[in-house]
């Protein structure tokens, strides 16, 4: 294992040994399962290399969803365009100020992913059905 050095804001220093106290662990033991923790959660979705212009992003409820990069625009946004609206790439690229390449890769990244898609998309659609 390696050293590290670490500098902790004091007020994070001592929330942290409070809860590394409470846990029966030391603070270094702690730290190291809250890094463990944290870079396993970051690694349950991972931008998808094969499409470089969609990328993962922390919603306010917490969950993940791929967006194309700095549009902020859900990727099954535009699947519910077209799908749902019949909307054709050139309309949603107008609809939403986009280019073609753009809807074209968001498109193409459902097609890799359409279970993940449709599961975000039908619990959406359950939560809107409890709550109009």
């Amino acid at each position: 294992m390696v050293s590290y050095s670490l500098n902790l804001p004091i007020q994070l220093q001592q929330e942290a040994e409070r809860f590394a106290t409470s846990q029966g662990i030391s603070l270094e033991q702690f730290i190291l399962w809250a890094v463990a923790e944290k870079v396993g959660v970051l690694n349950q979705l991972t931008d998808d290399p094969a499409f470089p212009s969609i990328v993962y992003r922390c919603g306010a409820s917490g969950t993940r969803a791929p967006i194309l990069q700095g549009t902020g625009l859900r990727i099954q946004t535009m699947v519910i365009a077209n799908q749902k609206w019949g909307l054709s790439v050139p309309q949603i690229a107008e609809e939403y100020n986009l280019s073609e390449a753009q809807v074209n890769e968001a498109l193409a990244f459902y097609a890799a992913h359409s279970q993940e898609i449709d599961r975000a998309i039908v619990a959406e659609q359950a939560f809107e059905s409890h709550h109009v």
